[in-house]
């Protein structure tokens, strides 16, 4: 979270990471580590918001392989709440169906909880599911 943070260089820019990890028995996804947004592109954050460029992708892969990971979800700060804007809903950071986008608010300045995390489920196309508003029934935090 703090490292989010300052990557935001004091609120000036989004910023973000894949989450790394493995999916579990029991359909649920295991987070172990991340990557952020910008160790892959360190051009992912230049304009404010989080974007992308495909040819960052295979140092993300690499990475993965490496690790012995695949990508569980994403997470990323918006400056005020944790909404979806419409730039997020276009451009998912891995549009595969199924793939979970996390947002966190304020910056990621506070510490978030599930109920104040943003929850979006990619499936595929232009669709999404929200399920910010399951909190804990959905999302488990495991320290």
């Amino acid at each position: 979270m703090s490292e989010l943070a300052r990557r935001t260089l004091g609120g000036r820019r989004e910023s973000g990471a894949y989450l790394l990890g493995r999916d579990r028995p029991d359909g649920g996804r295991q987070i172990l580590e991340f990557v952020f947004y910008d160790d892959v592109d360190p051009k992912a954050l230049d304009t404010g918001i989080v974007t992308i460029r495909q040819t960052a992708l295979p140092r993300l892969w690499e990475i993965c392989r490496a690790r012995g990971f695949g990508v569980v979800a994403d997470v990323h700060v918006h400056p005020g709440g944790f909404g979806q804007s419409e730039s997020d809903r276009a451009n998912p950071v891995m549009p595969q169906a199924g793939h979970l986008a996390l947002i966190l608010p304020n910056f990621a300045r506070e510490r978030p909880r599930p109920g104040t995390i943003g929850i979006y489920e990619f499936l595929g196309g232009d669709a999404w599911a929200t399920h910010s508003g399951k909190g804990a029934r959905f999302f488990r935090l495991e320290v």
